[in-house]
């Protein structure tokens, strides 16, 4: 038994129809037939049920099946372990990301990286940080954007830029009228935040126990932008990220903090034991001078 006939197998189980499964792998269908007999042979029982009109896999067809389609899996990563290690600027590249960068970082990053490494195939998981950490850990990413500082000694960090906080308040606030604020003028205020588990809440957590302010405990959102919906509304104050506060947003105003600014430090996070730390130095340098926006 070889890969060769397992792949043969799938192809046929999978389209039902020898004559179509030898043109899908690219022989001739006496060969592939001669394949399969010699692959029933070795496993001492039949996979398909051979009639003039169809081709059905037998019950012992489908136990191999679920382990074939396996071992082509296992096949396909070894090769692309080989065409990584050969080339690390092209392959696949399963990157990580947390939900309150996302969705500014990524719509300008993304084409960059498509233009500057066209040889990748890119691939995002939008997760909290925890579950990047294990992802990362695991292996089933590669790299991830993530805010320090980072508490692992299988980790390596990029540092890539610093985003500041602003403050995001309704335009009928009382602090609308100023462009800048220092942060004791959060005292005492009321301030809407993201619920347990995102990152950027511990953050805003730290700067509200610094500045006094008060955290109101009868909301918590699951985004960004649903905090600032609610800031729109009127219900509320709120810390957003730097690259949050871009655009226009007619019920809102956007205040700089003076002073000490609070920020959040960013970046690009791997295991120790990767191959392909040139190709997150090229990442680096196509972000250089470009974010945040």
């Amino acid at each position: 038994m070889n890969i060769r006939e397992l792949e043969y197998f799938v192809a046929v189980a999978e389209l039902r129809h020898f004559g179509k499964a030898a043109q899908k792998v690219h022989v001739s269908q006496p060969t592939l037939s001669m394949q399969l007999k010699k692959l029933e042979e070795s496993l001492g029982a039949p996979l398909f049920e051979r009639t003039s009109r169809e081709v059905l896999i037998t019950a012992f067809g489908e136990e191999v099946l679920e382990h074939a389609r396996e071992v082509l899996f296992q096949r396909d990563t070894i090769l692309e372990f080989g065409r990584r290690a050969a080339n690390p600027l092209a392959g696949d590249l399963h990157i990580g990301i947390f939900p309150t960068l996302a969705p500014y970082l990524l719509p300008p990053l993304t084409p960059i990286l498509k233009r500057q490494l066209p040889a990748l195939k890119l691939f995002f998981h939008e997760e909290r940080t925890e579950f990047l950490l294990e992802k990362l850990l695991t292996g089933k990413i590669d790299v991830a954007f993530m805010a320090l500082p980072i508490d692992s000694d299988k980790l390596e960090t990029i540092f890539l830029f610093e985003e500041e906080f602003q403050l995001a308040v309704p335009k009928d606030h009382e602090l609308a009228k100023f462009k800048t604020i220092s942060s004791d003028k959060l005292e005492e205020q009321d301030l809407l935040l993201l619920e347990d588990g995102h990152c950027f809440r511990d953050q805003a957590l730290a700067v509200c126990a610094h500045a006094k302010a008060q955290v109101n405990t009868d909301f918590s959102a699951t985004s960004i932008e649903t905090l600032l919906s609610m800031i729109a509304a009127g219900s509320g104050i709120t810390l957003v990220p730097q690259m949050a506060a871009r655009g226009k947003r007619k019920q809102v105003s956007f205040l700089s903090f003076r002073g000490k600014t609070p920020k959040r430090a960013i970046a690009l996070v791997y295991r120790s034991s990767s191959h392909r730390k040139d190709l997150f130095r090229k990442i680096e340098d196509c972000l250089k001078g470009k974010f945040p926006l």
